[in-house]
């Protein structure tokens, strides 16, 4: 809308200073020619909006005007910008309402210096997106936005493909967690969490439920991922680990390091932790080749000592292992 477009003109003259034709039309991707015409309504609305011309020309606004967006604190802007992620933006389709706030916002920042940088958002980058990014299907997801902006039930098809069930739930809030998203809500009586991507049909009905007054999303998925972690498997062993190595295995992801003692070679340190099964402990320690000795329990040990056997095995000649072109 042209109306908002004259906004981010104004506050990206205020906030960044010079630009020029070109540069305009390509951040706001209108042409050249929109670029003028926004201009002189500006001018016509009586924004000092100046020409400068030659080579390092460009439109600015006059020496000592701002617009009157007050109210909100350089860090009070950062705390919001801050938080955007832009890969989450693009699935609610709302990161070109995203950017417009976001100049408006900035356009409060002028007690910024000009060597903090040009915005808040050239200081700082968050980018939540994993290394692994997950490339699901959300198709139901705005959808979903609607339903509980409404307060409506929805009634959905959920499961994966061998096993899929019919539900009617209260939805109550969207999470986003590395890219995957999760519905929170109500489902006969009580609170659960559906993972978006296995919905694989969603209706919006035409009743209305009411929202619990005293839900907390925040709370409520804190806890559930208290709940979640609590619940998973654990397998725990005693290992011997070189002193290089612990703090790999302190990063390890499926690995929780409960205590470590300096062992009679101070090379080596004595580690009890806690792995989620015997298979994910199996593959953990054989990565760390011979920087890690398995003490206990002895069903573990055994089990790397026979793969590492096996794997030696393989080395030894090669008539004794798949020939190698």
């Amino acid at each position: 809308m042209r109306a908002d477009r004259l906004l981010s003109i104004l506050l990206l003259l205020q906030n960044r200073g010079k630009f020029t034709t070109r540069q305009l039309s390509g951040m706001l991707e209108i042409s050249e020619r929109t670029v003028h015409r926004d201009m002189e309504a500006l001018s016509a609305a009586g924004i000092p909006v100046l020409a400068e011309r030659g080579r390092e020309g460009g439109w600015m606004l006059a020496e000592g005007y701002r617009t009157r967006l007050t109210g909100m604190k350089p860090r009070e802007i950062g705390a919001l910008l801050l938080t955007a992620d832009p890969a989450i933006l693009d699935d609610l389709g709302i990161k070109e309402d995203y950017t417009a706030a976001a100049r408006k916002l900035e356009a409060v920042s002028g007690t910024l210096s000009p060597e903090a940088g040009y915005s808040l958002s050239g200081q700082i980058h968050i980018d939540g997106v994993s290394w692994h990014p997950i490339d699901e299907s959300v198709p139901y997801l705005i959808l979903l936005q609607h339903a509980i902006r409404e307060s409506r039930r929805v009634r959905i098809t959920y499961g994966q493909s061998d096993e899929q069930k019919e539900r009617i739930i209260e939805p109550l809030g969207l999470v986003a967690k590395k890219g995957v998203w999760y519905a929170v809500a109500c489902c006969e009586g009580d609170f659960r969490t559906y993972r978006v991507s296995r919905i694989v049909q969603a209706d919006i009905m035409e009743e209305n439920f009411q929202r619990p007054p005293d839900f907390d999303l925040s709370a409520y998925w804190e806890q559930s991922t208290r709940d979640f972690k609590a619940s998973l498997p654990r397998y725990p062993a005693e290992l011997r680990i070189r002193d290089t190595a612990l703090p790999e295995l302190e990063k390890e992801r499926y690995v929780k390091v409960l205590s470590t003692a300096v062992s009679s070679d101070p090379a080596w340190l004595d580690v009890k932790a806690e792995f989620h099964t015997f298979e994910s402990a199996k593959r953990i320690i054989l990565s760390y080749g011979a920087d890690l000795i398995v003490t206990t329990p002895p069903k573990l040990r055994q089990e790397i000592e026979h793969t590492a056997c096996a794997i030696a095995s393989l080395y030894r000649t090669p008539e004794s292992g798949p020939q190698i072109p």
